[in-house]
């Protein structure tokens, strides 16, 4: 039996806001009818505001592993080589769907402790003298490792190398935490869901969509149905969707948009900085290790601590749980039992965090993992010289 709330501090599905859950507790409405249409209008129109577009933004009822399919079907074709980049698991995931779907993927290899290297991405594409690769596929923000790619400057790099491929990113674990630009920046297709930074259950994914996409789903040939865009757009643009939409799901979107833009976007990516750095300071005043080796490409989303040798993550997250009633993410696929990850994002505040640090530095104790003390009031003390700036 345990008391007071958990603490969800895992990189995704994040806590939903009370205002979220209310704005949520509605009737099912007909969603054919004009109450539907006004809120449908509403939340489409506010997407556009959140990924940074004036472009259209197509919203799933799935995961945002549908949405990763989304934009391989209607923008490439069957036997179209794609460059992606391991980058961590997420990555890694996203690559293997590509293969099943018929792609030839050029997987440029990573240590799963660094972004994605624009250069390495130009350098290739100058390679491509006959322009084969159709595509490149990263990811902003990997969930799996804390370590961000730079979008904005693979954009350039794909540029600069002169060449058509288009620019497809996951920003799945970004969106709405993260400084992310789709128009600005360049990208021609960008993937989220719900259940990040937007601040929502699981349920819906995203896609935004560049002209220049548009132009190559209406020319490829790769099958789709429930995925096609234009079965989408037509109704879409008059506030309805083709088949039966997450409603309720839709109300709690109206309500976590409307929450990011009366904070404002720009202030809302500086908590997520302030909050992320507080973070390393208290990981690097107890000793440990993170696992982003690029401080240019920490993440604002999460922290991923490298466990000391001989001392299993998993079993040191058990203990937190059960003392503490505290979630912290695992290590996945090749990083299992070796990182854990403090998850930073959506709704949470410095209270919230320095919480969640507290119940960090006290597990460590608990499970006997060799450190220093003092994390957590280092922690404090980078949030009090951030507030007095």
């Amino acid at each position: 039996m345990t008391t007071g709330r958990h603490f969800l501090q895992i990189p995704g599905p994040s806590p939903v806001p009370e205002r979220v859950m209310r704005a949520m507790d509605m009737p099912v409405l007909d969603h054919r009818g004009p109450e539907f249409q006004r809120l449908g209008q509403e939340v489409l129109e506010g997407c556009k505001a959140v990924f940074q577009t004036r472009g259209p933004v197509v919203v799933y009822p799935s995961s945002g592993t549908g949405a990763w399919e989304s934009a391989i079907v209607n923008t490439l074709n069957v036997g179209d080589k794609v460059l992606m980049v391991e980058t961590g698991h997420f990555a890694t995931l996203w690559k293997n769907m590509a293969t099943k779907l018929g792609l030839e993927v050029e997987f440029i290899s990573g240590d799963w402790r660094r972004g994605v290297n624009p250069e390495a991405i130009g350098a290739r594409l100058a390679e491509d003298k006959e322009l084969k690769i159709k595509a490149v596929a990263v990811v902003h923000n990997e969930t799996s490792t804390g370590v961000t790619s730079r979008i904005a400057e693979i954009r350039r790099a794909i540029d600069g190398a002169n060449h058509p491929a288009l620019l497809l990113v996951d920003t799945i674990s970004s969106l709405g935490s993260a400084e992310y630009k789709h128009e600005e920046w360049g990208v021609d297709v960008t993937v989220s869901c719900s259940q990040k930074g937007l601040m929502l259950p699981p349920g819906l994914g995203f896609t935004a969509i560049s002209e220049k996409a548009l132009a190559a789903s209406r020319s490829n040939n790769m099958r789709r149905s429930y995925w096609d865009w234009e079965e989408m757009l037509k109704p879409n643009a008059t506030g309805f969707f083709p088949y039966t939409p997450a409603t309720t799901l839709l109300y709690g979107l109206k309500e976590a948009i409307a929450m990011l833009l009366e904070e404002g976007l720009s202030n809302v990516f500086d908590r997520h900085k302030r909050l992320a750095a507080a973070t390393r300071s208290a990981v690097q005043a107890w000793g440990l290790e993170i696992l982003c080796q690029e401080p240019l490409e920490y993440s604002p989303v999460l922290t991923a601590v490298v466990m000391p040798e001989g001392h299993d993550a998993d079993a040191y997250r058990k203990v937190v749980l059960e003392n503490f009633n505290m979630s912290l993410g695992a290590g996945l696929s090749k990083l299992a039992g070796k990182v854990f990850r403090i998850g930073h994002l959506g709704e949470c505040n410095e209270l919230t965090l320095m919480g969640a640090l507290s119940g960090v530095e006290m597990g460590l104790t608990l499970a006997d993992v060799p450190h220093q003390t003092g994390g957590a009031a280092a922690a404090m003390r980078a949030l009090l010289d951030s507030a007095a700036r």
